[in-house]
């Protein structure tokens, strides 16, 4: 339910918190039968409880598809990040990817904790993955080889232009977009969207969690994992990692807030890309995780906290944008609202403070233009403070009382 701190200071996440609790003890109800998708659904909840949800609401086949794909690259992501595992055993693994998911005998012990077990259990995946119809086996090995093959490049490279940064993107990001676009389409409930549509999709969301995971990332062990590029930091620092000293404090939100103004050029393209759905779940499970984006641009944005520890959208917010977002109207008035709370944010004083405003305006006049907002819903990073503690106090109450009654009874 988040901390009672959080609660108290936004009563009004209280009834989203609560339909998400639901929906999260629906989906742990809806496990397959099958061992090898029970497997699937069951990792798919430890490894990511938020997109568990919102595949749920999928049709069965398509559902079980999307996590399947989701798993295969998960694992693929997985065996890249291991920054244990030598090179000369990485690389064909990477590169051979799409072949091991035919073989279900096949697995490969890496990582930590929960993907540790997907990875010794993978032939759980593979199994899963041979019972799909074909169409959805061919998009989802394309994607697979393409992404392998992307990543064994940069494993050997360092990302040193923003030509490598939108190419590195596009292969851990940009081609899990055009995969999805192909299982919608296989799925026939889609037209089949413009490459370069999919591709802005899986770049917005990449490059948010680029900027916001700076920290985890330069101290990972036994390398820093660095993932922006030397085009944009070596403007203001030497070494990647001295953003994170207090010294180059001034220079590192100065470098901050020209990644999140190059992430703010892909949203234009992402409105367009959910603009054209037609499926209410299909676009409900694009829509949530890009409002989730250009939230956690808008509160990364000038934030020295980014490289002092974790910046994320409170789990209230994140609950109340699961809940709400039914329709467009809702997604243009979020990119509006967030937009709007990023713009307020930037300083003349910035380097970047004209470019990042020409995206602002940019987005917000794409959203009016869709004549929709004023049928949006409201999305605030921070909600209005002039609550009652007594009133907030009583919303907990009554919800603790509603908790206990499912956690009984459900």
């Amino acid at each position: 339910m988040g901390s009672i701190g959080a609660i108290l200071r936004n009563p009004g996440d209280v009834p989203s918190l609560f339909k998400l609790k639901l929906a999260a003890l629906h989906a742990s109800k809806q496990i397959p039968s099958d061992p090898h998708l029970a497997f699937c659904f069951t990792m798919l909840q430890k490894v990511s409880r938020s997109f568990s949800i919102v595949i749920q609401q999928l049709g069965p086949e398509l559902r079980n598809a999307v996590c399947i794909f989701y798993l295969v690259l998960r694992g693929l992501d997985t065996v890249e990040d291991d920054t244990s595992i030598p090179l000369d055993t990485k690389l064909p693994i990477l590169k051979a990817f799409h072949q091991h998911i035919y073989n279900p005998s096949w697995h490969f012990s890496c990582g930590v904790n929960d993907y540790k077990v997907l990875m010794d259990q993978f032939h759980h995946v593979s199994s899963a993955f041979l019972q799909l119809a074909k169409g959805y086996q061919e998009a989802i090995e394309e994607i697979t080889r393409r992404m392998g093959a992307g990543m064994a490049k940069f494993v050997c490279s360092e990302v040193e232009s923003i030509e490598d940064y939108d190419e590195y993107c596009h292969y851990v990001a940009g081609l899990v977009g055009l995969g999805l676009s192909r299982l919608f389409h296989a799925a026939q409930l889609e037209d089949l969207a413009p490459d370069t549509l999919s591709n802005s999709m899986g770049l917005f969301l990449q490059k948010t969690n680029i900027i916001r995971d700076y920290l985890e990332d330069i101290n990972e062990i036994p390398k820093p994992r660095m993932f922006w590029p030397r085009e944009i930091w070596g403007k203001y620092v030497s070494k990647l990692e001295d953003l994170k000293e207090e010294e180059w404090s001034n220079e590192a939100v100065q470098c901050l807030n020209e990644m999140i103004t190059n992430a703010l050029k892909h949203a234009k393209d992402s409105l367009k890309y959910m603009s054209a759905l037609h499926d209410p779940a299909i676009f409900r499970f694009c829509a949530i995780p890009q409002i989730m984006a250009i939230g956690t641009l808008a509160m990364c944005y000038n934030n020295l906290q980014v490289f002092r520890g974790v910046v994320k959208i409170r789990r209230g917010l994140t609950a109340k944008i699961m809940d709400k977002t039914k329709n467009m109207a809702d997604v243009y008035g979020a990119f509006f609202d967030f937009a709007g709370s990023l713009g307020l944010k930037v300083s003349k004083g910035d380097p970047h403070a004209t470019e990042t405003l020409n995206c602002v305006e940019e987005i917000q006049r794409t959203c009016r233009s869709s004549g929709l907002l004023g049928k949006r819903r409201i999305f605030t990073i921070d909600s209005k403070r002039g609550h009652e503690a007594f009133l907030a106090i009583v919303v907990l109450f009554i919800s603790a009382i509603m908790l206990a009654i499912v956690f009984n009874y459900i």
